[in-house]
């Protein structure tokens, strides 16, 4: 596989999991091509992979932009995260020294991002756990496939994360490792989909009061009729 358009896909992945692509961004060609110092071509490969993978989008005469994805498709993406990352709990048959490890350090960085209320390495730290754990497995489809994922959520649940949030999922990835850790997979695997549900549900609920809220806005503001001054 040629290395310029994976580089580049990997750069705009990593770019959307700590929030600094946000939905709707334009993605220039040529701006790309001189930034990585490649040819369009290059980039194009690049921008056409992640179009499959269901993060940009080509829009006629306007160019490439980052995925404005709907309410639904990040719940689908949800539900996929949580089939595949408690089915990757549950096949462990024995847990890697390694991976206890990896994992460890990582919440670590977790913390030191929410402690310096560092909101882009925050996001894309506790998004990044979840590949990390396929990587620590030495699974690197699964890790790729996990990054796709994450990254879709990212585009609207990064809008949305709080200081709180954030504490909460890390709570939550250290029990997770702590149970991985101690030999119970189907407690890990339990405490994940819980983990998932929970991170689903509290950005469900911001997403409803906040269409709510604009629906609000939109209703309550006066009606001008014509002719009335």
């Amino acid at each position: 596989m040629d290395q310029l358009p994976l580089r580049i896909d990997h750069t705009i992945v990593d770019a959307i999991l700590a929030g600094r692509l946000q939905p709707g961004v334009r993605l220039g060609e040529q701006a790309l091509a001189n930034l990585f110092n490649v040819s369009r071509t290059a980039v194009r490969e690049a921008l056409i992979r992640l179009e499959t993978r269901g993060l940009v989008q080509a829009s006629p005469r306007r160019g490439w932009f980052v995925v404005e994805p709907s309410q639904d498709e990040v719940l689908e993406a949800f539900h996929a995260r949580k089939v595949i990352e408690v089915g990757i709990l549950r096949a462990i048959d024995k847990v890697p020294a390694r991976m206890i490890e990896a994992l460890r350090t990582h919440i670590a960085q977790e913390r030191a991002a929410i402690a310096a209320n560092d909101i882009g390495a925050r996001s894309y730290l506790l998004a990044d756990f979840h590949v990390c754990m396929a990587e620590a497995l030495d699974n690197q489809i699964l890790a790729d496939i996990m990054r796709d994922l994450t990254a879709r959520v990212i585009l609207i649940a990064a809008l949305y994360q709080s200081d709180r949030d954030a504490s909460e999922a890390c709570d939550e990835h250290e029990r997770i490792t702590d149970l991985i850790a101690a030999g119970d997979i189907e407690g890990a695997a339990k405490e994940m989909a819980t983990h998932i549900d929970n991170t689903e549900s509290g950005l469900t609920h911001r997403l409803d009061r906040d269409a709510l809220f604009d629906l609000r806005q939109i209703l309550q503001q006066p009606i001008r009729k014509k002719g009335m001054k």
